[in-house]
C-alpha cells in the first residue's frame, strides 16, 4: 500500500469524513448537496475524502468537478475494483483528522447525524461513535431476515460488544484510526475489528432511508462472502463444527457396522445395500464440508503468507496539490 510522503506536511484537520464510492453518479450530486452544509456548519478544518474504489462510471469526473468549487474535497483513486472494505482502508490510512467517520454514498446514513456523533464523541471523551439503525424499514422482508441472522451469529461469534444494526457508519478517534492501522489483518471486517479493539463507545440512533439513486452494491453474492469473511476471520467455531460433524459420523458408521453384522448373521445382506448407500452419502457429504472449512482457513492462511497489498492507489487529490505547492 501506498505511504504519504513524510516530506509533506499538512495542516490539522479536525474531522475527516471518508466515503467509499463505486460507480455512484447518480448519487453523487445529492450527497454533495447534503454533506457539504453540514461540515461547513462545524467552524473547523475539516475533509471529505473521497476513495473511488475503480469505478467504471463517470464517479471520478464529477469527483473533479465538484473539488474545483470545494478544497476540502479530497479524492483518492483505486487503480482496480478492490471491494467496499478494502476502499474504506484506503480512506482510513490516508485520513488526516482528530476524528474520522466513515459513510457510505447512497444517503441511507444520514450525514446530518455527523455533528452529534462528533459532539457525543468529545462530550464523553469516547473513541467510538456508531450509528446504530432505528428499524429495517426501508429493506426487503429478506434483508431484513438475512440482517438479522448475520448479527446474531457474529455477536455469538465475537462477542456481545459487536452492536447490532450497526453497519459502517461511526466516528473514530484518532487513537482508534491509528489502532486499527496497525493490525495485520489483511481480509478486514470493521463492523467486528471496531468492537473488537475495546475503546470506550457510544451510539447514536436514526432512521435508515431509501437509497438516493443507483443499486445496492452488496448483492447477495457480496453479502454471503461478507459473512463467511466475519467468521472465519473472527472464530475457529466452523473447525469445530468440522470435528463434531466428523465425530457424528463416526457414532453413525459404528451403528451401521452393527447393522452390517447383525444382517450378515441372519442372511439379509441384500437389503443391506440401502444402509450401505446411504452410509457411503453421508460420510462423503461429511468429508466435503469439513474439506470445505478447512479450505477456507487455508485460503485465509495463504493469502496472509503472500501479504501483497489489499489495494493501489493510483491517485491522491492531496498528494498533487502538496507537489504543485513545493
Amino acid at each position: 500500500m501506498d505511504k504519504q510522503d513524510d516530506g509533506i506536511r499538512e495542516q490539522p484537520v479536525a474531522l475527516s469524513v471518508v466515503i467509499p464510492m463505486f460507480n455512484e453518479e447518480e448519487a453523487l450530486p445529492a450527497l454533495v448537496s447534503r454533506l457539504r452544509p453540514v461540515l461547513d456548519a462545524l467552524g473547523e478544518p475539516y475533509e471529505v475524502v473521497a476513495v473511488d474504489d475503480g469505478s467504471g462510471d463517470r464517479t471520478a469526473v464529477l469527483l473533479d468537478a465538484f473539488r474545483l468549487g470545494w478544497p476540502e474535497l479530497r479524492i483518492i483513486g483505486l487503480r482496480r475494483n478492490s471491494g467496499h472494505q478494502a476502499a474504506l482502508t484506503a480512506g482510513l490510512d490516508r485520513a488526516r483528522g482528530a476524528y474520522v467517520a466513515s459513510i457510505d454514498a447512497d444517503l441511507q446514513d444520514p450525514p446530518e447525524k455527523i455533528p452529534e456523533m462528533l459532539a457525543l464523541a468529545r462530550g464523553r471523551e469516547l473513541d467510538i461513535v456508531y450509528g446504530i439503525r432505528a428499524d429495517r424499514a426501508s429493506d426487503t422482508g429478506f434483508k431484513r431476515w438475512t440482517a438479522a441472522l448475520y448479527y446474531r451469529l457474529v455477536r455469538r461469534l465475537a462477542g456481545p460488544s459487536v452492536p447490532a444494526q450497526a453497519g459502517d457508519f461511526r466516528l473514530l478517534s484518532r487513537a482508534a484510526v491509528d489502532a486499527l492501522k496497525a493490525l495485520p489483518d489483511q481480509q478486514r471486517v470493521y463492523r467486528l475489528l471496531v468492537p473488537w479493539l475495546g475503546f470506550p463507545s457510544g451510539e447514536v440512533t436514526y432512521e435508515r432511508e431509501p437509497r438516493t439513486a443507483g443499486h445496492s452494491k452488496y448483492p447477495l453474492g457480496r453479502m454471503i462472502r461478507l459473512a463467511v469473511d466475519s467468521v472465519t476471520g473472527f472464530s475457529a467455531a466452523p473447525l469445530r463444527i468440522a470435528t463434531w460433524l466428523g465425530g457424528f459420523a463416526f457414532l453413525v458408521c459404528l451403528g451401521l457396522i452393527g447393522y452390517t453384522l447383525w444382517a450378515h448373521a441372519s442372511e439379509e445382506t441384500v437389503p443391506g445395500w440401502t444402509s450401505l448407500f446411504i452410509g457411503v452419502l453421508f460420510i462423503g457429504a461429511v468429508q466435503l464440508v469439513c474439506v470445505g472449512l478447512l479450505g477456507e482457513y487455508v485460503g485465509r492462511i495463504y493469502t496472509a503468507v503472500q501479504n501483497r497489498p489489499t489495494y493501489f492507489v493510483a491517485r491522491d487529490t492531496s498528494r498533487e496539490r502538496a507537489e504543485r505547492r513545493l
